[in-house]
Formats: structure tokens, C-alpha cells, sequence
């Protein structure tokens, strides 16, 4: 993939590892559109880059996966590379039933399986055909190590990833003849906002990587060609989940 020259569009792009990748696709010479459903996010990255083009966008309903397509097609017709990256974590125990999952919907109105997975595949299936009359076009999806070993506290995150790794999987061979190239982004335990300040109420010391870092390690693997991009500890849980998936299962779920 080249990795100059694109127009990007990114999707939860105004903060976290969507933020970095969108600084790292500028300082390259891409042409880069975000959306996010926080306004304030867009208008705080809007002011750190001039040149950046905003959308605010609710990606856990279809129709605006519907409208944000029609908008970025209108718009800017020569997108030729999605990055599928908006996300949300959130820790549910099911002993409780119902409890959790209703709490943090009821909290700001989103669901892990509509933001992580469900707009990955509407998106996805939205500009496909769009991406294909392009000469050269890629999609890159953002998963995780724990698509591959799972952390417990947080099933519905870790599955919605796996899940992604799947799709990514049968999308590359889907697509294989085509001029669209599918990437996976797998990264580690990342220091963002991601999961709404549960890691410091669980008194998780570790809180990851820079996501600059995560930014800095995809783009020479995009060049590449390096179609699965896993970084850091993520390496281990990908190769460890073939090898040794229980021993590594047992050990980052210990105490739960």
C-alpha cells in the first residue's frame, strides 16, 4: 500500500490510536477525513490540523453509516482508503445478568457489538464497491490482541474483536482480485480513552503504549504489505493463541 498521496477517511479519528494514525497520514502527504460523535473531539483536532476534514457521525446506526458514506463519496469522491478504527471497551460481568450491559448503555447510549463490529461491516460494505474502481484502495481494520486471547472482564470487547479478525480474514480473500487491499491493525493495551476510565477503577497499573507508537509501527507495515500488523504484547497473544492459548489465557485473566 502506499501510504502517500491517499484520501483517508477515518473513523473515530479525532482521538486515541485514530488520532495518531491521522497525524501520521498528514506528515505523509494524505489527505485525511475523521468522524467522531463527540463534537469537541472534531473542533480540538480540527485546531491542532488546519487541513483536516471533520464529520460528526453516530457509527452505531446504519443509516448514518449510510449518510457518512454518501457524504464522503459527494464530497470527496477520490477516498480510497477506510480505516475502520472507532471503537468503545467496556467491563460486564455476567453474573450479574443484564446489569452491566444496561448500565453502559444507559450511560452514553452506545453498545460494543453496534460501534466495533456492526459499523465496521456496514462501513465496509458501504464503500467496497466505491474502493474497487479505484487503481489502488485499501481498507484497514483495527483489532486487537484480544481478538485473539480474550481478557474476561471484557468479553463483548474481546469478541467484537475477534470478530473482526474473522471479517478481515474472509474480506482479503474476498477481495483478493481487486484492486482494494485488507489490512488488520492489531494492537496492545493502548493508552487512551477507550474504555471510559474502567482500567483505573479496576486498578490496572499498566496502561499501554503511547498510541503514537501504534501509528508509528503501521505505517512502515502498511507499506510493506504486511497484511496482519500485530504490535508490542499483541505479537504474543496472536503466535501464543496458536501455541499456547491456555497457559496465556490463564495467565492475563488471573484473579477474576
Amino acid at each position: 500500500m502506499k501510504i502517500n498521496g491517499n484520501t483517508i477517511l477515518i473513523t473515530g479519528g479525532a482521538t486515541g490510536i485514530g488520532l495518531a494514525l491521522t497525524e501520521a497520514f498528514l506528515a505523509e502527504g494524505n489527505e485525511v477525513i475523521v468522524c467522531s460523535r463527540n463534537e469537541d473531539n472534531l473542533k480540538k483536532a480540527s485546531e491542532r490540523f488546519p487541513g483536516l476534514h471533520t464529520r460528526m457521525c453516530d457509527l452505531s446506526r446504519p443509516d448514518e453509516c449510510a449518510s457518512l458514506h454518501d457524504w464522503v463519496v459527494l464530497n470527496y469522491p477520490e477516498t480510497n482508503v477506510l480505516v475502520n478504527n472507532a471503537g468503545i471497551q467496556r467491563m460486564i460481568d455476567f453474573r450479574k445478568g443484564p446489569e452491566d450491559l444496561l448500565r453502559n448503555r444507559a450511560a452514553d447510549g452506545n453498545d460494543e457489538i453496534d460501534v466495533n463490529l456492526k459499523a465496521y461491516v456496514y462501513l465496509t460494505a458501504y464503500f467496497v464497491p466505491d474502493l474497487m474502481k479505484k487503481k489502488e484502495a485499501a481498507i484497514v481494520n483495527i483489532s486487537s490482541g484480544l481478538g485473539f486471547i480474550p481478557m474476561t472482564v471484557m468479553p463483548v470487547y474481546s469478541a467484537t474483536k475477534a470478530a473482526v479478525h474473522s471479517f478481515s480474514m474472509s474480506l482479503r480473500h474476498q477481495l483478493r482480485n481487486t484492486s482494494v487491499k485488507v489490512f488488520e491493525i492489531i494492537p496492545p493495551i493502548v493508552d487512551t480513552d477507550l474504555d471510559k476510565g474502567e482500567r483505573k477503577a479496576r486498578g490496572q497499573v499498566n496502561r499501554g503504549i503511547p498510541p503514537e507508537e501504534v501509528a508509528k509501527a503501521s505505517l512502515p507495515a502498511l507499506k510493506a504489505d504486511v497484511y496482519e500488523i500485530a504490535i508490542g504484547m499483541a505479537q504474543g497473544l496472536m503466535t501464543g493463541s496458536k501455541s499456547n492459548f491456555e497457559e496465556i489465557f490463564n495467565n492475563i485473566n488471573r484473579g477474576f
